[in-house]
């Protein structure tokens, strides 16, 4: 019986991915910078220097990211501090089902550690986590399955016997790669008939995967 479950954070636990892509579109609108969704969707599940490499390999290497990133992060922030960070639906629904049957739970997310432990904190989640493994502390991004193996090898389990927790198409791969279970709840990308064929599991929603899991653990 499986007992061990890894998330995602950004588009699985909050909801900042759709704020982002709103975010920039602002800042593409205002300087004319063209296909910034079909970018931005890309750019989903990847660390922040593989963001601004693969930005510089579409629209130049003089591309000012640096100084557009900043304007868009300054939009970002605003939002959340007028609005709060947006969380998932079926969030602490699931978290309190998961810690009431003594699930080992992990996150790995491509976004840095220190903004990730703010951002679960400010949420009311950060306790939950018996280990966090983040963009800055690996060498590969997601596809890649490097995060995925290190967050099973620090919560000692096998990755066949844990769950992982994925909104994106990298996130999908980089888990099924590491050789654990993928369930997905997308985000700003539908899964294809590729990413569909490596799902354990697909569900509109957190408080779906809670239930799948109670199925599952009867």
């Amino acid at each position: 019986m499986i007992r061990t479950i890894v998330f995602d954070m950004d588009g699985v636990l909050i909801d900042t991915e759709a704020l982002i892509l709103e975010a920039w579109k602002e800042v593409a609108a205002g300087i004319g910078l063209k296909d910034i969704e079909k970018t931005l969707y890309q750019c989903i599940g990847i660390t922040a220097p593989e963001t601004e490499a693969l930005f510089r390999r579409t629209y130049g290497e003089d591309f000012p990211y640096q100084k557009y990133k900043a304007m868009s992060s300054e939009i970002f922030h605003a939002d959340i501090k007028e609005h709060g960070l947006p969380v998932k639906p079926g969030v602490y629904e699931l978290f309190d089902f998961l810690k009431e049957k003594g699930w080992q739970i992990g996150l790995a997310s491509s976004t840095r550690k220190s903004l990730v432990c703010e951002e679960m904190e400010s949420i009311g989640l950060l306790s939950f986590f018996h280990v966090i493994v983040c963009g800055d502390m690996v060498t590969h991004s997601k596809p890649h399955p490097e995060i995925y193996l290190k967050a099973c090898e620090l919560l000692n389990a096998e990755p066949k016997r844990c769950f992982a927790v994925e909104d994106s198409p990298n996130g999908i791969r980089s888990a099924y790669r590491a050789g654990m279970k993928p369930l997905m709840v997308p985000d700003l990308i539908a899964p294809d008939e590729e990413i569909k064929s490596l799902l354990s599991g697909q569900f509109k929603n957190l408080l779906e995967v809670r239930d799948f899991l109670r199925a599952d653990s009867l």
